[in-house]
């Protein structure tokens, strides 16, 4: 089964490492774009996150979720399983 999860990180970043945790604890697959020192990823994120430029960014199928606490805020409410079941499915 193809990744439904993208995320944009930065190798450094502290959040980035917590939300790919998250998602290896989940047995999630995930494609990661280490935007690090690549100006057209960069560019890629910026566009699909509306501007947002902190790291990570979190892509389930086409729902952009946002950042680390985002997705921590999913996970807490239950609604996280339920997303990532729901784009599976589609």
């Amino acid at each position: 089964m193809n990744p439904i999860v993208t995320i944009y990180t930065k190798s450094y970043c502290p959040y980035c490492k917590a939300t790919k945790a998250l998602l290896r604890r989940k047995g999630v697959d995930y494609v990661d774009h280490d935007i690090t020192n690549d100006p057209k990823r960069t560019r890629e994120m910026l566009a699909r996150a509306k501007g947002r430029h902190t790291v990570p960014q979190i892509f389930i199928g086409d729902f952009h979720v946002g950042g680390n606490s985002d997705l921590n805020v999913l996970n807490s409410a239950g609604s996280l399983d339920a997303l990532l079941q729901k784009t599976q499915k589609a």
